[in-house]
């Protein structure tokens, strides 16, 4: 049997009064769902989070890339302003290095007419740089206000569950692979 996957579910705004909190909470309640997944969240608009991205604070900063290091995978979620990812997002990954290579990441995106999608695009070439593994399957809310309801559910759930439930398959199954490369081979020496 295989053990968990560490997964981090990453929030990409820091905005004040975000919409990221409904689709996040969303996202982990399927993680959740899919079960086989143990679930960090990493909040930029969390005070220790934005310290340790800020590198105000060393203990905060190593909390932090700890924290990343730890994970066997990575799901993202990101809004998309202004055709691209917000600024904190951005941060958090730059203020990591090592502690994303030879690990997946999935997204689940939202906005406007384009569900995030030129965000997610953008953040595929940002996590090659540091030889993190992009999952080609996402999930996309277009007008995400208007799918979720008060209480943060959707109104029709099938058609993105069904997308989640495949977009975490795919990224289990490239959790358990990497885990298992990094563990027979430093992945270092050959990023180096």
């Amino acid at each position: 049997m295989q053990r968990q996957i560490e997964l981090a579910l990453i929030y990409g705004s820091a905005r004040t009064g975000r919409f990221c909190d409904t689709v996040a909470g969303w996202a982990a309640s399927e993680i959740g769902r899919h079960g086989g997944f143990a679930l960090d969240r990493i909040d930029p608009a969390s005070p220790d989070i934005a310290n340790g991205v800020a590198g105000h604070d060393t203990i905060a900063s190593a909390a932090l890339k700890r924290r990343l290091d730890g994970a066997d995978a990575f799901v993202v979620v990101t809004p998309e302003y202004n055709h691209s990812f917000p600024a904190p997002l951005k941060a958090l990954i730059d203020s990591a290095g090592r502690e994303w290579r030879a690990k997946p990441v999935g997204f689940v995106s939202y906005g406007g007419v384009s569900g995030g999608l030129r965000a997610v695009e953008q953040l595929r070439l940002v996590f090659a740089e540091p030889h993190a593994v992009g999952i080609r399957d996402c999930v996309s809310f277009a007008g995400a206000p208007n799918h979720f309801d008060d209480n943060g559910e959707l109104a029709d759930p099938e058609p993105a569950t069904r997308a989640m439930a495949t977009m975490l398959s795919h990224l289990a199954w490239w959790a358990h692979a990497l885990r298992q490369a990094r563990e027979q081979s430093a992945y270092g020496e050959a990023a180096e």
